[in-house]
């Protein structure tokens, strides 16, 4: 396989990873590769409908490490991470979205929208247009243009729960 670099790595291990993750009872959350200080990190986020303990994550990096090496789809050295997304997650595409309907989230906007910048509620997910609906705490329902986001998060009372 050709080497492959930034986005297209992301490609290239999404397409070993996904079906190798089915086969093991999960599913991709995220694939992510970046470079923090001097080094390379691909970070394969796996996720499944009860969710992901440090086995699950073994076993996932276990198995993808040598389809890895032999498919060698990254020139530089790098560090293979294999973690689930956590209670608290980030929110980056439509399928991370629609997984989380009905969890708390935060909202935070480039620019104020009633006078602010950060909403928090329960999500609602997507409209039809693709913007992003949230109910607040007082029950009047949001809907924010996706360009508008500059970022949305799942969130978790600790204390509450």
């Amino acid at each position: 396989m050709a080497k492959k670099q930034g986005g297209n790595v992301v490609t290239a291990v999404r397409a070993i990873a996904e079906p190798l993750a089915e086969s093991l009872g999960y599913f991709i959350w995220d694939v992510e590769y970046v470079r923090e200080g001097a080094q390379w990190y691909l970070r394969i986020t796996i996720d499944s409908e009860d969710g992901i303990n440090i086995e699950d994550c073994e076993k996932m990096h276990r198995a993808i490490d040598p389809l890895l090496d032999e498919a060698d789809p990254i020139e530089e050295a790098y560090n293979l991470e294999v973690s689930s997304p956590g209670i608290e997650r980030d929110l980056k595409n439509d399928m991370q979205i629609s997984a989380c309907v009905d969890w708390d989230v935060e909202v935070k906007l480039y620019a104020p929208l009633d006078g602010s910048k950060l909403y928090r509620g329960v999500l609602l997910g997507l409209t039809e247009e693709g913007d992003i609906g949230i109910r607040l705490q007082d029950g009047e329902e949001k809907i924010f243009n996706r360009a508008s986001v500059a970022k949305i998060s799942t969130v978790f009372d600790f204390d509450a729960k």
